[in-house]
């Protein structure tokens, strides 16, 4: 049986890389990724498995006995000042579970996506999913991603053949914390609700602020404004909008914004739904579907295997998720008691959160 000092000991030193003051922030392919990644290597360690990076920068931690593998696990990227648990309570109880049963524990590359909006770029490169245009998305400071990759000891040349690694699985299951105030202990996943990523680009004329009459304005800003009420009034009841991040330029207090960058984040249980709110969105910005999800449905049998066939839908978007469309997959989330992720004030309860691991343990045994 697995206990909560198990998961606490290994988060005590997890914990501190990437925090400040805001929070946790430890962005793929990052000084605090690769401390992220000096940590799993310890802990591998620790249970006798050994490390391995796939082509993608997957970290994978992998018993001697001959795969395949139940593959357990997260990730350990974050948002920016996010929480501490979202992603590394899966990969510590993970390591926990391996303590008890010859699994592979993974590690998935930049799965929040926060640094080039790549959001569950590792398990989409394993399970040849992945658009490698992507590779040339660049971060706010002009870097491009397939050179953040190379400077991190990963070739981006090699993320093609990340699929050929996806054998070395049977099935994987991950462990997460819940993202909502809604569990009282913990629950399994049945299925992940249908995303996508909207970037809309607006366009105006850079002007004095004071000077410039109202019917001679081009505000980018107010355009941006106007786009995002009428995101959420296009909105079905099922659904949730979020205007999510913005970037304005020239972005000056006297100066009327000349262009206005912005991302909308839409989540519904019917991608059907989300299809027709892109479809009906005003004219006057040209907006690109960034990344899209579809929803995917748990496996049934290991949901049985859980103890809860039925369980609940989950409107986030996890690395299980993707590998559910080509292996054996399924998730479990435990108790947030602040209800609050993405955040410093995100918590976890971990007794909950090892009985929930107890929970994966019985399975892949």
């Amino acid at each position: 049986m697995i206990a909560a000092a198990d998961l606490a000991g290994r988060l005590a030193d997890l914990e501190p890389i990437g925090l400040d003051e805001r929070g946790t922030t430890r962005l793929a392919w990052t000084p605090e990724d690769a401390a992220a990644g000096a940590w799993f290597a310890r802990r591998a360690a620790e249970v006798d498995l050994r490390v391995e990076l796939d082509p993608a920068g997957n970290r994978w931690a992998v018993p001697d006995a001959p795969g395949p593998w139940w593959g357990v696990g997260s990730h350990l990227d974050s948002v920016r000042a996010g929480g501490r648990y979202d992603g590394a309570l899966g990969v510590c109880a993970a390591f926990a579970v391996a303590e008890h049963a010859p699994v592979a524990v993974i590690a998935f590359a930049d799965e929040e996506g926060a640094r080039f909006n790549t959001p569950t770029f590792g398990s989409r490169a394993l399970a040849g999913m992945l658009d490698p245009a992507v590779l040339d998305r660049r971060d706010d400071d002009g870097v491009r991603l397939a050179d953040a990759m190379a400077a991190a000891g990963v070739d981006p040349a090699g993320v093609p053949e990340a699929p050929a690694w996806l054998a070395r699985l049977r099935g994987f299951l991950e462990l997460h914390v819940d993202q909502t105030p809604d569990l009282e202990r913990f629950a399994v996943v049945r299925a992940l609700a249908a995303r996508m990523r909207v970037q809309a680009d607006l366009a105006g004329r850079a002007d004095h602020a004071g000077t410039t009459r109202r019917h001679e304005r081009s505000d980018a800003l107010l355009r941006a404004a106007i786009l995002i009420v009428a995101a959420h009034q296009r909105a079905t009841d099922d659904m949730v909008v979020t205007a999510s991040r913005m970037l304005i330029e020239p972005n000056a207090l006297t100066t009327i914004a000349a262009h206005v960058r912005l991302w909308l984040d839409a989540r519904s249980e019917d991608p059907s739904a989300l299809t027709a709110w892109f479809q009906d969105l005003p004219a006057g910005a040209e907006l690109t579907v960034a990344a899209r999800s579809d929803g995917v449905e748990f496996d049934r049998e290991l949901r049985v295997a859980l103890g809860d066939p039925e369980g609940i839908m989950c409107f986030a978007g996890h690395d299980a998720g993707i590998l559910a469309a080509k292996i054996p997959a399924a998730m479990v989330l435990t108790r947030n008691p602040s209800g609050i992720s993405h955040s410093p004030e995100e918590a976890a309860d971990l007794d909950d959160a090892a009985a929930a691991a107890t929970a994966v343990l019985e399975v892949v045994r």
